[in-house]
């Protein structure tokens, strides 16, 4: 068990038995003498999605999710499904296309993540920050045009779209940001 004085960003409780991971957490005095400290969190249900809101007494207890996580591998795309492997114990699991296809722009197969299980089935995937791409497609670069900063697009070798500096050519490596799906550098 928890108690509110445990809480920080990344920890996963149980709330309507489920797993969730609070996204945020601040801790409120009242000015009323006698009264409990507030503690407001924001956390995510890992099996729904969704993001919410809830407000607890200090020293409310909340219980311990059954969840941990495991290093994995995505292994291939099977229609609109992602199917990932445990490299602790090479169980694979299958992610619905819903789920999927946000981390699908950033994933080759072999790629190394770290998966959420939840009695005994995945539940979350994350991603590494940073994951390095080659480009596939992209526009030559214009000669003469620095007058201001210009990017340009260009396609991935996962089918991704992003823009780029103009700079940058069809087959170089670059790294892009998993949370936002912008360029960071050449690899």
């Amino acid at each position: 068990m928890y108690t509110t004085n445990d809480f920080k960003k990344g920890l996963v409780i149980q709330q309507d038995n489920a797993p969730c991971v609070i996204v945020d957490v601040s801790f409120q005095s009242p000015s009323a003498r006698g009264a409990n400290t507030m503690v407001k969190t924001k956390y995510k249900n890992l099996i729904t999605g969704q993001v919410l809101e809830k407000t607890f007494r200090s020293g409310d207890k909340v219980d311990e999710a059954d969840f941990e996580r495991h290093k994995g591998q995505f292994l291939y795309a099977d229609g609109g499904k992602g199917v990932f492997m445990d490299l602790e114990t090479y169980e694979q699991f299958e992610m619905e296309e819903d789920s999927f296809s946000a981390l699908a722009p950033f994933l080759l197969d072999g790629t190394e993540v770290q998966l959420g299980i939840f009695e005994e089935r995945m539940v979350n995937v994350d991603l590494p920050m940073v994951v390095e791409l080659v480009v596939t497609e992209t526009l030559p670069a214009l000669k003469n045009a620095t007058a201001t900063a210009q990017t340009k697009e260009a396609t991935l070798e996962t089918g991704h779209k992003l823009q780029v500096p103009p700079y940058l050519e069809t087959g170089e490596k670059i790294k892009v940001d998993t949370r936002d799906g912008r360029f960071i550098s050449r690899a």
